[in-house]
C-alpha cells in the first residue's frame, strides 16, 4: 500500500496518462514486444475481438482500435507468466485464501487441469479425460438434472454459448445463471415489455447525427473507454452531452484522444459533459420524471397559445399505447417528491427538460449506475418513455442505448443463455435437433445461490468469470458454492472462485480470445456480439499459453460427449472439429443468422435485426407502452432511514475502479478518481465526514442494513473527501460485496441493488483488540 494513496488527479481521461499505463502494464507482463504487436491487431479484420468491454468497433480498420483498459486486458491473457501445477503444490487452498485478488491474477496462466484432493488440501493436476469422466458422473449421478448450476460469463464466444445450452437442454435444464442476471437484466426485463427488445435500438452512426445525448449512471472513461471517442466527436461538432451522476468522473468532463496528435503535443483535451447533474444515487427516476413534467407543461403553455404542439402526437397515436394513464400520472407527481428524491433543484431538472425539448435527434444511454437499483426496471421505462414523448425511437441519431459490459455478454443472451427460454425457441430446439428440451424455468443467480445454500442444487458449472465474488452478499454465496458436491471453473486465470469450492473441484484451462485455435480442420475463428448488435469473427494470433489448453467450444463439446454418450442426438466430436458446423447449427436455429458463415466474414461482419429500430412492436400490447411509474418514496434506503431515526444512514453504491474490469484487478490505482495503491477506499462528500465527527484519512468500518436481521459488515475503509452529494457514499467492489444482501434485488428483474445500499459508518475497530487481518498482496514474482 503505498504511504500516501491519495492525490490529486487533475489530467484528463485518456491522453498521455493513458498511453504511460498501458506501457506499464506491457512491462509488468514482460511482454513488451509481443503485447505491443497483440494490441495492433485488436479489433481488426484479421485479428480478435478485445476481451473487454462490449463497446462496438467502428471500422475495424483503424491503427489503434483499443482502449487503455482494453490494452490491459489483453496484457493480463498474453502475459509471459504462468500458473502451473508447481504454484499448486506450493501452494494450498487455504494457503492461496490469504492472498488479494490481484495477487492470484498476477501469477499468469494457467496451464494444465486441477483437481482439488481433500487429503492433502492442494489442487494437483489430472487429464482432460479424467475431468470430464469426473463432471459426467456427477451429473449423471444426480435425481434430476435441476440440481446442477450451469453458470456463464459475458465473454464466452456466440459458438460456445450455442453449444452450452444445446448440451444443458439436453442434459435436461434450463438453470443458466449468467452474468446479465447481476447487471444488464433490468435493462432487458424493462426494454423487452416497453419496445419488444431487449436490446439497444442505436448504431454507432445514429452518434454522428444526434443533437444531445443523455447519459445515466454511467462512467465511460473506466468502463468503456472507447465510447470516448464518440462522445468526444459528438461534443466537437456542438452535440449536447447530458450527464446524471452522482461521482464526478473524470471521463465524463474532459478526454484527451491518443490519437489526436495535436491535443497529444499541447495538452489539451476535448471537454465532454456540456451539462453535468450531480444527483442523489438512485435518484435517476425522479430526475427524468421531473424532465418529463416539464415537457408536458411547456406542450399546454405552447398549444394553450395555439402553437404546435411539442410532442410527436402523430408517433404516439399511430405507435403507442398508455399515453392517457401516463399523463394523468405525471401530473399528479409532485415538484417537491420530485426534488427530494432526485436531489436536483427544479431549475436543475427544467434546464435539462429544455435541452430534450430543443434537440430534434436524441440517444438516451445508462450503465450499471441504473440497473442495479430496487427500482432499476421502472427507471429505464422513465427513460424510454421520454423517448417516445417527441418519436425519439426508429429513427436516424435517435434511440435508446443500454452500454453492456462484457465483450459478449449480449451475443450469449442471443445464444439463448437464459433461464426463462420462450416457448418459439424450445419449440424450435424440438424441432431441428430431435429431441424435447426442458419447459420449467431455471434458476437465475440470486436464484442459483439460494438453491445450493437449500440443498437442492449440488453440482456448479463456471464457464468463465469469477462467480463467487461477483455475486452480491459474498458470505451467503461461499456458504452456497462449498455445500455442493461439485464444482467447476473454466478459466484462463486463478482467481478466489476456485478456492471457494465443493467436496470435489476442478480447474479447466482455456485458451483466451488472443490465441489460435487449432481444430481438426485447421485454425478456428469464433464470433461476438457487441452492444449494438454487430456481430463478426475474432481469430486469435498467439500461440497458446500452454500445448495442454482447449478452446471453449472443445470443452463442452467433449463435456456433453462424456455425460451424455450415445443417448444424444448430436455429434458433439465432428461439430467442434470445424466451427462452420456450429455456425450452420446457429442459422437453423435462430432466423436471424441465416447464411451465418458468409455474411460474418464480410469484414465487419452484419447487424442483427431490431424490430423496435424498425418501429415494429413485438411485446403483447403491439405498440411501444408508456409506463405510469411513481417515484418510489419506499425503497430500502426510505425504510432504514425511518428505523434509525436521528443516526447517519448512508446511500453506498458500489463500483470499480480503473485499474479493475468487473472482478478482475490488474491494478491498484484508480488514476481518474486520486487513488493510488490503496482498494479499501470510502468515497464521501466532507459535509458527511464532519458530521460523523472524523476527518479524510481516517479508517472506518461499514454495516449494511437490511430488512432480513442479517448483520452484514466489510471492515477497514479509508475514508477519502471527494464530490459526491451527501448522504452518498462509494466504495469498489468486490471488496464491498459483502454487504450487498441477497434477499435485495430490482423489481421484476431480480438484479442485485448492488448501487443502493443502506449503511453505516462507525470508527474502525480491529477484532480482538488486532489490525484486521489483511489479504496478501506480495508481488507476484516471489513464486515465478
Amino acid at each position: 500500500m503505498s504511504k500516501n494513496p491519495v492525490r490529486k488527479y487533475d489530467g484528463p481521461a485518456g491522453g498521455w496518462g493513458a498511453l504511460k499505463s498501458v506501457a506499464r502494464h506491457l512491462i509488468e507482463q514482460d511482454i513488451e514486444i509481443k503485447g505491443a504487436k497483440t494490441l495492433l491487431r485488436a479489433n481488426q479484420p484479421d485479428g480478435f475481438d478485445c476481451p473487454g468491454c462490449a463497446w462496438p468497433d467502428r471500422d475495424h480498420t483503424s491503427t489503434f482500435e483499443f482502449c487503455e483498459n482494453g490494452a490491459k486486458a489483453v496484457a493480463a491473457e498474453a502475459t509471459k507468466y504462468r500458473a502451473g501445477p508447481e504454484l499448486f503444490a506450493q501452494y494450498s487452498v487455504a494457503q492461496l485464501l490469504e492472498y488479494s485478488d490481484h495477487w492470484l491474477e498476477g501469477q499468469g496462466r494457467l496451464t494444465t487441469p486441477m483437481r482439488y484432493d481433500a487429503a492433502s488440501g492442494h489442487y494437483v493436476p489430472t487429464t482432460w479425460d479424467e475431468a470430464f469422466a469426473l463432471i459426467a458422473s456427477h451429473l449423471n449421478a444426480l435425481p434430476s438434472p435441476d440440481e446442477a448450476i450451469f453458470y456463464t460469463s459475458g465473454r464466452t464466444s456466440n459458438e460456445a454459448a450455442f453449444l452450452y445450452q444445446l448440451f444443458v437442454r439436453e442434459y435436461g435444464t434450463n438453470n443458466f445463471p449468467d452474468c446479465s442476471n447481476m447487471c444488464h437484466e433490468s435493462s432487458g426485463t424493462a426494454l423487452k415489455k416497453q419496445i419488444g427488445v431487449g436490446k439497444g435500438t442505436v448504431s454507432l452512426h445514429d452518434f454522428e447525427q444526434a443533437d444531445a445525448i443523455f447519459i445515466f449512471g454511467q462512467n465511460p472513461g473506466t468502463n468503456h473507454p472507447r465510447m470516448l471517442g464518440e462522445l468526444r466527436e459528438a461534443a466537437k461538432r456542438g452535440c449536447r452531452i447530458v450527464s446524471f451522476n452522482p461521482l464526478r468522473e473524470r471521463g465524463l468532463e474532459r478526454f484527451a484522444d491518443p490519437q489526436d496528435k495535436l491535443e497529444m503535443a499541447t495538452y489539451g483535451s476535448t471537454r465532454i459533459s456540456s451539462d453535468y447533474f450531480q444527483l442523489k444515487i438512485g435518484g435517476d427516476l425522479a430526475a427524468v420524471k421531473g424532465m418529463i413534467k416539464h415537457v408536458l407543461e411547456r406542450d399546454v403553455e405552447v398549444t394553450g397559445n395555439g402553437g404546435t404542439s411539442l410532442l410527436d402526437r402523430d408517433f404516439i397515436a399511430e405507435h403507442t399505447t398508455g399515453f392517457q394513464d401516463f399523463l394523468t400520472d405525471v401530473e399528479a407527481e409532485s415538484w417537491d417528491t420530485i426534488i427530494a428524491e432526485s436531489g436536483l433543484d427544479e431549475a436543475q431538472i427544467r434546464h435539462a427538460g429544455e435541452i430534450y425539448l430543443q434537440a430534434e435527434r436524441v440517444i438516451t444511454c445508462w450503465g450499471m449506475g441504473v440497473t442495479q437499483h430496487k427500482h432499476s426496471v421502472a427507471t429505464i421505462n422513465m427513460i424510454v418513455n421520454l423517448l417516445l414523448l417527441r418519436g425519439n425511437l426508429g429513427r436516424p441519431g435517435a434511440g435508446a442505448c443500454p452500454v453492456r459490459g462484457h465483450s459478449n455478454v449480449q451475443g450469449d443472451r442471443t445464444m439463448m443463455i437464459y433461464e426463462k427460454p420462450p416457448v418459439a425457441f424450445l419449440d424450435r430446439i424440438r424441432d431441428v435437433f430431435g429431441f424435447e428440451p426442458p419447459r420449467q424455468e431455471g434458476y437465475d443467480t440470486v436464484g442459483a445461490i439460494e438453491a445450493m445454500i437449500e440443498g437442492k442444487a449440488k453440482v456448479f458449472f463456471g464457464m468463465g468469470g469469477n462467480f463467487a465474488i461477483a455475486t452480491p452478499d459474498t458470505e451467503a454465496t461461499a456458504r452456497g458454492l462449498r455445500s455442493c458436491e461439485l464444482t467447476v471453473h473454466v478459466t484462463t486465470k486463478l482467481n478466489r472462485s476456485h478456492l471457494i469450492h465443493g467436496r470435489d473441484a476442478l480447474i479447466l484451462p482455456c485458451l483466451g480470445r488472443t490465441e489460435i485455435d487449432i481444430q481438426a480442420a485447421g485454425p478456428q475463428g469464433v464470433t461476438v456480439e457487441d452492444s449494438m448488435s454487430m456481430v463478426h469473427l475474432s481469430s486469435g494470433i498467439n500461440p497458446p499459453a500452454s500445448d495442454t489448453l482447449l478452446s471453449e467450444p472443445a470443452i463442452v463439446a467433449r463435456l456433453a460427449h462424456a455425460t451424455l454418450g450415445e443417448r444424444s442426438k448430436l455429434p458433439w466430436l465432428w461439430l467442434v472439429e470445424d466451427y462452420d458446423r456450429i455456425r450452420d447449427l446457429i442459422a437453423r436455429t435462430f432466423d436471424d443468422f441465416h447464411d451465418f458463415n458468409n455474411r460474418v466474414r464480410v469484414p465487419g461482419g452484419f447487424r442483427l435485426s431490431n424490430t423496435a429500430r424498425d418501429r415494429k412492436w413485438v411485446n403483447p400490447a403491439g405498440k411501444a407502452v408508456f409506463f405510469a411509474c411513481p417515484v418510489p418514496t419506499d425503497n430500502p434506503i426510505h425504510r432504514a432511514r425511518r428505523t434509525r431515526g436521528t443516526q447517519p444512514v448512508f446511500n453506498l453504491a458500489t463500483t470499480r475502479s480503473h485499474d479493475q474490469y468487473n472482478t478482475t484487478i490488474y491494478g491498484l490505482d484508480d488514476r481518474y478518481r486520486g487513488v493510488f495503491g490503496e482498494r479499501r477506499v470510502l468515497f464521501i462528500n466532507a459535509e458527511d465526514i464532519k458530521a460523523l465527527g472524523m476527518r479524510a484519512g481516517d479508517w472506518v468500518d461499514l454495516e449494511s442494513l437490511c430488512d432480513d436481521g442479517v448483520r452484514r459488515q466489510a471492515k477497514r475503509f479509508l475514508l477519502v473527501e471527494y464530490n459526491i452529494p451527501t448522504g452518498c457514499l462509494a466504495a469498489y467492489y468486490p471488496e464491498t460485496n459483502p454487504l450487498v444482501p441477497l434477499s435485495s434485488f430490482a423489481d421484476e428483474s431480480r438484479t442485485p441493488t448492488s448501487k443502493s445500499v443502506p449503511v453505516i459508518v462507525t470508527p474502525h475497530e480491529a477484532d480482538l483488540g488486532a489490525q484486521l487481518p489483511r489479504q496478501r498482496d506480495i508481488p507476484a514474482a516471489v513464486v515465478r
